[in-house]
């Protein structure tokens, strides 16, 4: 049975590149538009993990984590912040609010993948 990520972007071209990256290495994809989508749909089905971007309107990538970590079914789910962003202490913030990792955009397929597997186990 494949794995199913729920991939969290307000980028189309960006929830496209990831989807099909995943999709091409065998992982099931949901795509949520912003992170108020996003924690609707990870509420409504369980997930093998989540990337999620961190500047978003409605909802912004840390404010999702800390919203999704506060249900029971946002624990123990393994999140990556994918982000233009690469400054020490939004990712510091977004390890205490749960995530466990974070990849820098642009982003190479081979890496995506690579942190996929690693988080996936």
């Amino acid at each position: 049975m494949p794995k199913t990520v729920l991939t969290v972007d307000d980028s189309p071209s960006v929830r496209r590149m990831v989807a099909l990256t995943l999709q091409e290495a065998g992982y099931d994809v949901v795509e949520a538009v912003d992170g108020q989508d996003g924690l609707k749909k990870a509420l409504a089905q369980p997930f093998d993990a989540i990337i999620t971007d961190q500047n978003m309107p409605n909802l912004d990538g840390l404010g999702f984590i800390r919203a999704l970590r506060q249900h029971p079914e946002g624990k123990g789910v393994p999140i990556v912040v994918l982000s233009t962003d690469s400054e020490d202490g939004l990712k510091a913030q977004a390890r205490e609010a749960g995530a466990l990792g974070w990849m820098v955009k642009p982003f190479t397929q081979d890496k995506l993948l690579a942190v996929i597997r690693k988080v996936l186990g």
